[in-house]
């Protein structure tokens, strides 16, 4: 794999760069004056930040984008060899680095290199050892999966030697990571299209632990699947949490207010070490916090600066976000694809005050949903009414044959109300039919879902 120095800055393309993560990666470099330059299939925020801070993004990917005074070339995982851009490249003879190997070799610059991988949850805990990174003036460089508004976006430029980043485990792309902490939050079934079934995943988990040095440390959840197989032979520090009591951060005495935010004393190796009071919703946000607090004193954070930072978290876009009121109808928008982040949401939105619970569903993916059928169904019958929309395919052909209506035949079979339609028109006219005063509507997936809400709330 080519290595770049990083004493000699050079120019380096982005194929993809309106990613979430490769423009953070791509303001990164220009702050170390590395020349950047960039293309995507469409205009974005994230573009439009890029081409701010002077960065030349082309929309739309041709052969004429790789020109002869770049150096190196760097594309997303939804990128493939046929794509335009990388062919052009490979021709030319040009270094090519992939997201996650660039994200490596950056990695490798910082004494501290902190990497959150999991399942469920890594954005929302990154945001929280971000808040508590920056109470404490530790003055961290973050990537963060989503944006979160006390560092304007998706990335803060620090200039400590602390780096804190979101590892995914797709394709083992964390497998190119240099953490001395990392973070295992829960190990689950998905990304089915990759991995062979959970044992194959629990031991990609397992060779990401073993990349930390004996001095390294991870969290990890106590409570999650294959821990045993997770942690075994490892020769780092391992730092436990969860609701099990042996867990070495565990919570107790937990009350949740009337927006469902808990509150709970964090109890480490049986002292009662603080109160933390979130101000997210659902049960499942205290686990974030636990892993967010034993990070805090691996990093050497105080306690109480280290509480108050995660309690200060008020979510990220697309994670239980409030996108406002139509009429006395609230709208919220939330990114949960998998069975068990649908499952946690929709139990949080149930503290949440309302009449009915309506939920707009998107899949994603063929091969999840086709993979996690039963298990989908079982989630979203938490929902009083659920309107299911078209698959997001994202990177797949739909050669399986499956189709959201047979999402809806399982949930009718289960005596739920549940409806499919295959145009966002369709929905929206259905929701504004039948939604009455006083009941909350979510939009879930990882795709273009949200858009339903925001039509709506432009509706209104």
């Amino acid at each position: 794999m080519y290595e770049i120095d990083f004493s000699v800055p050079a120019h380096i393309h982005f194929i993809g760069i309106g990613g979430i993560s490769m423009s953070a990666l791509a303001e990164i470099l220009k702050t170390k004056g590395f020349s950047i330059s960039g293309s995507d299939s469409h205009a974005s925020p994230l573009t439009e930040r890029l081409e701010e801070e002077g960065i030349r993004v082309v929309i739309g990917q041709k052969a004429d984008n790789i020109t002869d005074d770049i150096d190196v070339v760097v594309y997303t995982a939804a990128v493939h060899p046929d794509n335009p851009e990388y062919a052009a490249a490979d021709e030319k003879g040009l270094p090519i680095l992939s997201r996650a190997e660039l994200l490596g070799q950056i990695m490798r610059n910082y004494p501290t290199a902190v990497a959150v991988a999991g399942t469920h949850g890594k954005t929302t805990t990154t945001s929280m050892i971000a808040e508590m990174l920056v109470a404490s003036d530790a003055d961290p460089t973050i990537t963060v999966g989503g944006i979160l508004p006390s560092i304007g976006g998706n990335v803060r430029i620090g200039g400590s030697g602390t780096f804190v980043t979101e590892a995914c485990e797709y394709t083992n792309s964390f497998l190119s990571f240099f953490p001395t902490i990392a973070l295992i939050l829960n190990v689950d079934a998905d990304h089915l299209d990759f991995f062979k079934d959970l044992d194959d995943i629990a031991s990609s988990f397992h060779r990401f632990a073993g990349l930390l040095p004996e001095d390294g440390t991870l969290i990890i959840g106590k409570d999650s699947k294959k821990y045993e197989d997770v942690v075994r032979d490892l020769t780092c520090r391992v730092v436990t949490f969860g609701f099990d009591p042996a867990s070495d951060y565990t919570a107790e005495n937990i009350t949740f207010d009337e927006l469902g935010h808990a509150s709970f004393d964090c109890v480490i190796r049986g002292e009662k070490a603080g109160r933390i009071s979130l101000s997210v919703p659902g049960r499942h946000n205290i686990l974030n916090a636990l892993a967010a607090a034993a990070c805090g004193r691996t990093l050497g954070i105080p306690d109480s600066i280290a509480f108050k930072g995660i309690g200060s978290f008020t979510g990220t876009n697309r994670r239980f976000e409030i996108k406002g009121k139509l009429g006395d109808i609230t709208v919220v928008d939330d990114y949960a694809h998998h069975p068990s982040e649908i499952r946690a949401t929709l139990e949080a939105a149930k503290m949440y005050p309302h009449r009915d619970l309506w939920l707009v569903f998107q899949p994603h993916t063929y091969t999840r949903t086709q993979a996690l059928l039963g298990e989908f169904a079982d989630a979203l019958s938490l929902a009083d009414h659920i309107v299911l929309a078209d698959i997001y395919a994202a990177r797949e052909k739909n050669t399986i044959g499956i189709s959201s209506d047979d999402l809806r035949a399982l949930l009718a079979e289960k005596g739920k109300d549940a409806v499919y339609f295959p145009d966002f028109g369709e929905i929206e006219d259905y929701l504004l039919e039948h939604c009455a005063e006083n009941d909350l509507l979510m939009t879930m997936g990882a795709g273009n879902v949200f858009e339903i809400g925001e039509a709506l709330l432009g509706k209104s």
